[in-house]
């Protein structure tokens, strides 16, 4: 079950919720494919905070309106929390095929693929999509997955080794969502 977050239960990186000015697509891993397009965003809450409080808001309900299904898969793995990720698959041509358990992430040298996938759209089980249609899942992987680390995501042949970039615009949006945080409100 997921507990209520406070700054106590985040740990050493955490900054306030409510100042971040990142977009989704800003923390966003995205791999096109022939007639697909795939994104992955870590929805590990250091870092989603960072985003702008509609964004926030909208993942952090993603979670809790899936938390049941998260205590189950919890409860299985010796009640070790998972990793969880957004992940999103988006039709460019008409018809297209995917295989939703294809995608990889490798993190200190090892390969980490979904202890449970938890589909968000109707269709997602159907594997297919139509142009200009989107399937979602939340993806459940174990939790050693580092994000402070860099890191490949992989899905089918495509890799996309960009987390090093995504980690110097989040260090950054850190520093600043704390400068943000402790000024005084203004009149």
């Amino acid at each position: 079950m997921l507990a209520p977050i406070t700054d106590d239960t985040v740990g050493r990186a955490s900054v306030p919720v409510g100042f971040g000015t990142l977009r989704q697509d800003d923390i966003a891993i995205r791999l096109e494919l022939q007639g697909l397009i795939v994104r992955a965003i870590p929805l590990d809450e250091n870092l989603i905070r960072l985003l702008t409080p509609d964004s926030y808001r909208a993942l952090r309900e993603l979670q809790e309106s899936n938390k049941a299904a998260i205590a189950a898969v919890t409860r299985r793995t010796g009640g070790r929390s998972p990793d969880l990720w957004y992940v999103s698959f988006y039709g460019v041509q008409p018809d297209v095929h995917f295989s939703p358990m294809e995608l990889v992430i490798t993190s200190s040298g090892r390969d980490f693929r979904a202890l449970e996938v938890l589909p968000l759209s109707s269709g997602f089980g159907e594997q297919r999509l139509k142009q200009r249609e989107t399937q979602s899942a939340i993806y459940l992987f174990d939790e050693a997955i580092d994000l402070d680390q860099p890191l490949t995501v992989t899905f089918q042949d495509v890799r996309d080794d960009s987390w090093d970039q995504v980690l110097t615009r989040v260090e950054r949006e850190r520093a600043l969502v704390r400068a943000r945080a402790s000024r005084p409100p203004s009149q």
